[in-house]
């Protein structure tokens, strides 16, 4: 077994260590609406947000493209496996400070920042428009959207059912967000798995084990599941601020943030392949449904935290890319 080969081997263990904890920093962003509701019990929630991850996972390799090969050229050689593994390195890190603060943090920016400050400290070619078209457009939009559809459809559901009897109503929307849920899930699959094959199918281009930039079968069913048992694993303190913290939401409520949240996801992932953050997404959907109520209803003080946050992960993540680049590259040469 040569070193490039060994260094390989590693960088595909270290990315699914982040598709692990990309799946419990995420896990919430599924099921904290529907448990915060009690439309389901935290473990059946889990359950079901591993398993609708696995198979959003499997569906499609589109955002694992945008991300393998349209952040930055194409490394190769040993130097180019130190810009990944920086990256990954850079990407866990930021995952597990705002997971321990409980702060829904977005994982895919902490990526896409891990490979920009790793390629800059390299002294490599960063893609800057793909990075405006691919990542900053959506990541400015996408929250955007968000907020207006979830506020649009709580209007539009609190006028279909404004005669309805609350309590059967509340009964039937606890049971549409089973399959409200079940979507998020899916097209948190759709959205996160890719980025994970996207660095793992990067790692093996660079290494020279593949020739083109074609995601294998056996990358695809490793970070699906690595996704789902990090998903498994769970997330609560994450869950406790997009559940509770931001509003208190009833069930029509959670079942329009799930729907809007979920539409956004898979929209993006298989009409225009651009890997957004569902975290973003799913955050500012349930803050666009509280502002149904009234705005003062959002507790915005938190919301200005969770946006901090938003800010900070595409620098952090990319500042600690590149120092731990600096220390593999001086250690190894």
């Amino acid at each position: 077994m040569d070193g490039l080969f060994l260094a390989m081997v590693v960088i595909v263990v270290v990315a699914l260590a982040f598709d692990y904890t990309n799946g419990f920093h995420d896990a919430a962003n599924s099921i904290a609406v529907a448990v915060s509701t009690k439309a389901l019990t935290p473990k059946v929630a889990l359950a079901l947000a591993a398993v609708m991850n696995l198979v959003g996972a499997l569906i499609s390799t589109e955002v694992a493209k945008t991300v393998g090969a349209g952040i930055i050229d194409t490394p190769e050689g040993g130097g180019g496996l130190q810009i990944v593994f920086a990256a990954l390195v850079g990407a866990i890190t930021w995952n597990l400070i705002t997971w321990y603060f409980g702060l829904p943090s977005s994982s895919s920016h902490a990526l896409i920042g891990g490979l920009v400050g790793a390629a800059l400290a390299a002294v490599h070619s960063v893609q800057w428009m793909g990075i405006v078209e691919k990542v900053v457009v959506p990541m400015v939009l996408s929250p955007l959207v968000g907020f207006g559809l979830g506020y649009l459809f709580m209007l539009a559901i609190l006028w279909s059912f404004r005669g309805a009897n609350v309590t059967r109503a509340n009964r039937g929307f606890r049971y549409a967000q089973i399959v409200s849920s079940a979507t998020m899930a899916l097209g948190h699959g759709l959205q996160d798995a890719q980025k994970t094959m996207g660095i793992i199918t990067l790692a093996l281009v660079t290494a020279g084990q593949i020739d083109t930039f074609e995601v294998p079968f056996w990358v695809i069913l490793a970070a699906a599941l690595a996704i789902s048992a990090g998903t498994y694993a769970g997330g609560f303190r994450i869950m406790r601020t997009l559940g509770r913290r931001i509003i208190q939401l009833t069930p029509a409520g959670g079942f329009s943030a799930q729907t809007v949240a979920s539409a956004v996801m898979v929209t993006t992932a298989t009409v225009f392949a651009v890997p957004v953050s569902t975290t973003h997404i799913t955050t500012t959907s349930i803050m666009g449904v509280g502002a149904t109520r009234r705005l003062s209803a959002v507790r915005w003080g938190v919301a200005g935290n969770i946006v901090v946050a938003w800010v900070l992960t595409l620098p952090a993540a990319g500042a600690v890319a590149a120092g731990v680049y600096y220390v593999v590259h001086a250690i190894v040469g």
